[in-house]
């Protein structure tokens, strides 16, 4: 599935590559997913941004990196959302001239045995979403009650935005530099999971193409999931904001701006 108004470079090498992975509390799982992700891309980096946590994640995130010259630590002052993680590491990658930005989360859920795969999928769209919800892509052990709130939240998306994107929601996504360099990223206010929903518009409002890539999301299996009433308020609350004020002007909220 995509949703495009024509891509803005032409296929090519994939360049230059980072994942960037913010953290919170992580510590059981940060060490394993960043030896998965170093077997499965070697030739990429991995940029771990971490938001003060408590449970010392920074701390083994720099053992990491004094031991793996491919491993970088971000360390931010306070927790203040994954939107504000992700912007500061997309800006550090621009500013580092990485060619290809990767999301994903730390906890396990996305495999990183998919990234070559979305990767892959890069050399014939601007950005990438490694969906569960197009045909092929899996959720496994999650509850029933949070898969029915995800998928609920992506109907409700599509039907206010009026976009044809079946996973909008989904965290394991992958961007060209150029891509992320047509968004203002400075201006982004959304701080929970929110954060994924407003990148999908602004990527299809800038006119780039957007592809999904099914994955194999896998329930985390150590430490807790940050989900909560709040970031469900922000993204139901600001994703009727961006409808509505669409709407009241005439057109989707997704169509490209001239």
């Amino acid at each position: 599935m995509e949703e495009s108004a024509g891509a803005q470079d032409a296929p090519g090498a994939t360049g230059r590559v980072v994942i960037v992975m913010p953290t919170y509390n992580e510590r059981q799982n940060l060490e394993i997913v960043a030896g998965r992700v170093r077997e499965s891309v070697p030739d990429a980096d991995l940029l771990v941004v971490d938001d003060n946590s408590p449970d010392g994640t920074g701390d083994l995130a720099d053992k990491l990196a004094e031991t793996d010259r491919h491993v970088q630590v971000m360390h931010r002052t306070e927790k203040a959302g994954l939107g504000r993680a992700y912007v500061a590491g997309f800006s550090w990658a621009l500013q580092h001239g990485y060619d290809v930005i990767v999301e994903m989360d730390a906890d396990g859920s996305h495999r990183p045995e998919d990234l070559p795969r979305l990767l892959a999928a890069l050399d014939s769209a601007d950005a990438v979403i490694g969906s569960r919800y197009v045909p092929g892509g899996t959720v496994v052990n999650w509850p029933k009650s949070r898969e029915f709130l995800s998928r609920g939240a992506n109907i409700y998306t599509r039907v206010l935005l009026g976009i044809s994107i079946k996973d909008a929601t989904g965290g394991f996504r992958v961007y060209r530099a150029s891509a992320l360099r047509r968004l203002d990223l400075n201006n982004i206010e959304s701080a929970g999971y929110c954060f994924q929903i407003d990148m999908t518009l602004r990527v299809l409002q800038a006119g780039l193409k957007l592809t999904e890539v099914p994955i194999t999301f896998v329930e985390r299996e150590r430490g807790a999931s940050k989900m909560s009433s709040g970031v469900i308020r922000e993204a139901f609350f600001r994703v009727a904001q961006w409808g509505i004020t669409a709407r009241l002007h005439g057109r989707s909220a997704a169509a490209p701006r001239r």
